[in-house]
């Protein structure tokens, strides 16, 4: 059977900016993660108007000021949280620090896009979700390796119009590179970073809820070890977990620090969809296969053959724009507040129910 290699496909056009400039303003805040800087830019080139940062840490804001020498700095979150122009706040802050933050920016009025994993624990959860409901106000979470990967932007496109049917299995698989010395001294605690299945794991329980449409789900089992930090007795360098979804979706992933210096990208992410008339695999940071493929093919097996499609710089992400327009028109089109805290349930759930292996 022959493999069909897609590279005369059509994709449509990449997404462009959604407002005019000042039309959508916003500000950063927190730059403990350097996903911020991603967020930010996501933003911008949607068509957002970054206002102002804030941090307490110099070393934080000459960081950030490296991306944006155009934003103003603030002196204090207060500043930004009481300025009646923003709209929106994004930020990266220590991650059992996020969901306070988050109830602090809603209670002001203001809409809140955080770095993953949005929260540490339950009981933080509740009160998100309380202030949430009580103020109106979002709780965007970024999770990147969806929102920003033009391979499973495809994957959601073929799904939902039917390429592989009903999707019934999942396998995620989620290695990282460690680099140690990058670390700050909160990521190797369990109580202040949520551990490992809160943190990246948290990318593959919403990417479970986007691909199979569960609403609901429960986790399983999860596991996880402390193989070679001897140094961080609380860190966990391997963890994996089973999820099913109330509608009878299964779900197994794996996630790690192993991945080695001599490779390419940050770890060989993929994620296997498992769906009644087909399957799909998603190479998303590299192809060890084919050297020259860096990132972003999808490999579908369907009726008619095998597919492969290449769609690194093809597709863009449309994430940026629909959440600038979801604060406007209080819609949800880039991200149902539903989706969001339930994959921060599960993740949690993982993190804090894990049977310690090593």
């Amino acid at each position: 059977m022959a493999v069909f290699i897609h590279d005369d496909y059509v994709f449509p056009p990449k997404p462009q900016p959604v407002v005019k400039p000042g039309e959508f303003v916003f500000s950063a805040m927190h730059l403990d993660h350097n996903h911020l800087i991603g967020m930010t830019w996501g933003l911008v080139l949607a068509g957002g108007t970054l206002k102002s940062f804030y941090d307490p840490d110099p070393e934080h804001v000459k960081s950030f000021l490296n991306s944006f020498p155009h934003a103003h700095i603030a002196q204090s979150e207060e500043e930004i949280i009481n300025d009646p122009e923003v709209k929106l706040v994004a930020a990266a802050a220590v991650t059992c620090e996020r969901a306070d933050l988050g109830i602090r920016v809603m209670r002001a009025g203001k809409d809140y896009y955080t770095a993953k994993a949005p929260l540490t624990t339950l009981e933080q959860l509740e009160r998100v979700k309380a202030c949430h409901q009580e103020t109106g106000r979002k709780y965007f979470c970024h999770y990147s390796e969806r929102l920003d990967t033009e391979s499973c932007i495809f994957a959601g496109q073929l799904i939902r119009d039917g390429r592989i049917g009903k999707v019934i299995h999942m396998e995620g698989t989620g290695p990282h590179r460690l680099n140690p010395p990058s670390r700050p001294d909160w990521f190797w605690s369990k109580e202040k970073s949520g551990g490992l299945l809160c943190d990246i794991g948290s990318h593959q329980a919403d990417a479970f809820l986007f691909f199979t449409g569960e609403t609901d789900a429960d986790v399983v089992y999860s596991r996880t070890g402390n193989y070679a930090n001897p140094d961080h007795p609380d860190f966990e360098d391997f963890g994996d977990c089973m999820i099913t979804g109330k509608d009878g979706a299964t779900f197994y992933f794996r996630v790690d620090w192993f991945t080695p210096d001599g490779v390419r990208s940050f770890g060989d992410g993929r994620t296997f969809i498992v769906g009644t008339k087909g399957s799909i695999e998603l190479r998303k940071t590299l192809d060890p296969a084919i050297p020259e493929k860096t990132r972003d093919v999808v490999i579908v097996l369907d009726d008619e053959g095998e597919h492969r499609y290449d769609v690194s710089g093809k597709i863009g992400s449309p994430y940026y724009g629909q959440l600038i327009l979801d604060c406007i028109n209080r819609t949800e089109t880039a991200q149902t507040m539903e989706s969001c805290f339930k994959a921060a349930e599960l993740c949690v759930k993982a993190a804090w129910q894990a049977v310690r292996i090593q």
